[in-house]
Parts: C-alpha cells; sequence; structure tokens
C-alpha cells in the first residue's frame, strides 16, 4: 500500500507585515493573517488527502517575534493532525533558530523534530513499505558550511527521505545556509530530498527527485506567483510521484497594461480594467495583489503622471468590483509622442535643467540625507523600499530624480483635468 505525505517549507508563520499593507487596513488584516490561513489549507489538505505525515523542512516560524498566541495557533493545527493519526517530521531552518518558543512548546507524540544530530525515523506502511526519513536541524541561524556530510547512508530495503533547510548553490534574495549542491543530493542514496528555505517552487531534475517546495504563501511584491506545497505518493515498488497543491490565500503578481492607443481617459481606465480582469480570472487565490506598470507612448503621458493618484484610484475601483483585487502599487513609464520631447519646447529644457543639476554631488548628497532621515524614522521592515545596499539606493535616488522632473514637467503640460 501506498505511503503518502506533504512535503512543505518556509511558512513563516506570524511573518510580520511587509510596507505593502500599511495604507489600508482591509488589505493589512489580509496579509497578516495569510500565513495562518495558509498553514490550516495545508492541515485541511493532509485531511482530505488522508496522507500519513506532513514533512516541514524549516521555517516553520519566522524568527524571535513569535509569540504564545502564534504557540496556540499551532497547537491547535497539530491536534487536528495527531487526532487523524498524521504524523508530523520537521526540521529547524535558519528563522526556526531564532524563535524561543520552537523550543518550548510541547507536541504530540505523533510530532517528530529532528534536533542538532542527524537521526533517522523509519515509518511503515501497510503491506511492509518501509519509508525512513533522515532529519537534522540547526541550532544556530547561520550554517556556512555544507550539512550533507553528516546525514546518514540509506537505509536498507527502505524508500530514504532526506530532509534539509539549504539555500544549494545560493539564491538571489536568500541567506547562505547549509550549501550543497544538486549533484551531491542526487549522488547521496536517498531517494527523495524534502528540501527547504528557498521559496521558490523548483524540481531539480536527475537520478533522484529533489525538490524544493517554495513557500506556501508570499508575503510581499518580490514573492509573487502561485504557491504551494508538494503532495508526495511512494508506491510499493518505491517509485514517487509528486503534485503540487495550491495554498496562497493571497497571490501577488506584477502586471503592465499598454495604453499607446489610448486617446482619451477612459481608454486608459477601459485598459486597466480588463488587464485587472483577465488576471483575476487566471488565479485561484481568494485574493490578488498587483503591481500595474502603465507602459507606452501616449499623448496622455503628461496628464498619467500628473493625475497617477487618480489613476490609482480608478485601478483600485475597478479591483474591488472585479472582487477580491487588491491595487497594491501603481508604477508608471509612459512616455509623451516623440514630436512633443524634440524642437524648441522650455518644459523639455527645463526638464534637462533639472536632470544635469541633479547630477551634481550636491545635489546628491542633499537628496540622500533627507531620504536617509525618513527611512530612519521609519519602522524596520518597512525600510527597504529605499534599497538595502549602496547600489540599489542609487538606484532609487536616479528613479525618484527622473520621476521627479516628470511630475514637474506633467503640471507645467497641464491640460486641464481628465
Amino acid at each position: 500500500m501506498a505511503f503518502r505525505f506533504v512535503h512543505t517549507a518556509d511558512i513563516h508563520l506570524d511573518s510580520p507585515l511587509r510596507s505593502l499593507a500599511m495604507r489600508n487596513p482591509e488589505l493589512a488584516e489580509i496579509v497578516g493573517d495569510a500565513s495562518r490561513k495558509a498553514f490550516i489549507s495545508i492541515v485541511d489538505l493532509c485531511l482530505l488527502e488522508r496522507v500519513d505525515a506532513v514533512v516541514i523542512a524549516g521555517d516553520l516560524y519566522d524568527g524571535d517575534q513569535t509569540s504564545m498566541k502564534t504557540a496556540r495557533f499551532l497547537a491547535t493545527q497539530m491536534a487536528r493532525l495527531h487526532e487523524a493519526g498524521i504524523k508530523v517530521l520537521k526540521i529547524r531552518g535558519n528563522h526556526d533558530a531564532l524563535s524561543r518558543i520552537s523550543k518550548q512548546l510541547v507536541f504530540p507524540d505523533t510530532v517528530t523534530i529532528f534536533g542538532g544530530r542527524p537521526s533517522t525515523v523509519v515509518h511503515s506502511a501497510a503491506g511492509g513499505l518501509d519509508v525512513a526519513f533522515h532529519g537534522l536541524s540547526f541550532s544556530h541561524p547561520k550554517a556556512p558550511e555544507s550539512l550533507l556530510p553528516k546525514y546518514a547512508s540509506p537505509t536498507a530495503g527502505a524508500v530514504n527521505v532526506g530532509i534539509m533547510h539549504t539555500s544549494l548553490a545560493g539564491a538571489p534574495g536568500h541567506d547562505i545556509y547549509a550549501p550543497c549542491t544538486v549533484a551531491d543530493l542526487h549522488g547521496h542514496g536517498f531517494d527523495y530530498w524534502a528540501l527547504g528555505h528557498i521559496h521558490s517552487q523548483t524540481v531539480h531534475a536527475g537520478a533522484r527527485t529533489v525538490v524544493m517546495p517554495g513557500m506556501p504563501q508570499g508575503r510581499d511584491i518580490n514573492e509573487g506567483g502561485e504557491k504551494s506545497v508538494t503532495l508526495v505518493t511512494v508506491r510499493d515498488d518505491h517509485s514517487i510521484e509528486i503534485e503540487h497543491r495550491a495554498t496562497s490565500i493571497a497571490q501577488f503578481e506584477r502586471a503592465t497594461v499598454d495604453i499607446g492607443d489610448s486617446v482619451e481617459w477612459p481608454d486608459i481606465v477601459r485598459s486597466i480594467r480588463a488587464r485587472i480582469e483577465e488576471l483575476r480570472a487566471s488565479v485561484e487565490a481568494p485574493h490578488l495583489v498587483l503591481r500595474l506598470t502603465a507602459t507606452g507612448s501616449s499623448p496622455l503621458a503628461w496628464q498619467v503622471i500628473r493625475d497617477r493618484d487618480l489613476l490609482l484610484t480608478e485601478a483600485e475601483q475597478a479591483g474591488a468590483q472585479t472582487g477580491s483585487v487588491w491595487i497594491e502599487k501603481l508604477e508608471l513609464d509612459v512616455t509623451p509622442p516623440i514630436e512633443e520631447v524634440g524642437g524648441v519646447d522650455p518644459v523639455h529644457e527645463l526638464i534637462e535643467t533639472m536632470r544635469s543639476s541633479a547630477r551634481s554631488e550636491t545635489f546628491r548628497s542633499q537628496a540622500r540625507h533627507i531620504i536617509d532621515r525618513v527611512v530612519n524614522e521609519l519602522p524596520v521592515e518597512a525600510r527597504d523600499f529605499a534599497g538595502t545596499n549602496e547600489a540599489a539606493a542609487n538606484d532609487f535616488l536616479e528613479r525618484l530624480m527622473s520621476a521627479g522632473a516628470d511630475l514637474v514637467a506633467a503640471r507645467l503640460k497641464d491640460r486641464g483635468a481628465p
């Protein structure tokens, strides 16, 4: 008889809100509670599919900000699994290592939390199929060296599943953690590797089944797309089948709207509404959070730049009418027709003068000082918008100065309200 388990990781329960939700209390409530609802959906899936186990490959928690409220929630969900006879096999990731409650909670005996020394737990399915789970947690938030050499050899006669929290060979936006190569994992001899740490879902092809399930719920626009867990079926002949099951409560997406053919303001609004409706129809998650970018060369470009707030309101209204669509941000990448930019247009000359002045070291230094002052007055979790390193900060400053010059030009080009 087959042995089935759900593989998940990087749930980050009660992760702090990102800046996207701060201006909209209703959206803040949805996003703030999304990690819990996603975890409930994982438990629901386990019960619906009547799986034998759930594997959590690290970062169930988000760090030391987790509270006893988080603990009570987690205890309730673990009790649901326990009552159904579903085993839980969990390792600690780098964020779990920071959590105080991860070391204090007492779980049912159906929950196995692998410690700092490698260990193996064997579960048997009806018919004599043995599945050996090999796990290893790290007690510190940093693991600069590979943990793979510490894992045991495959258990003879069993299907072997390795559970590891690892950055593999490295991934943008993720700290280096227990690095190793995919080739080394394929060569270790385990039949399935249940990985965690990288937030995007990937199946690494090769002799074995190596899966990074991604996170079950994104938290901001940089964690966009459908999020899922992996449903694994181990058959009597030791073959392995995998399916990905969607779990997102709120799905983040970026989308562009070409306004190049628009000649009147209502044309732009209709284009935005059509794009929103198209995306809403393609997303299964209960909520869709969009970052829209208007693009194209249009005679309405200056008007769009000047009245961005009005266009944002139009987009938000279209989203609400479409159903559970939230506009996280409206960006502009629009230009006036070429003939408006050349010649002796005094506004064009003023723009060029402003941009030339903005390149001076004195101006840039003063602008950076203002930006730094604003950033330092914000909560820690909202400070990344201006860049997390020197290159990103300079890029933000360039975009800010360019947008400022365009806004001045748009107001001078005033052709009447839409």
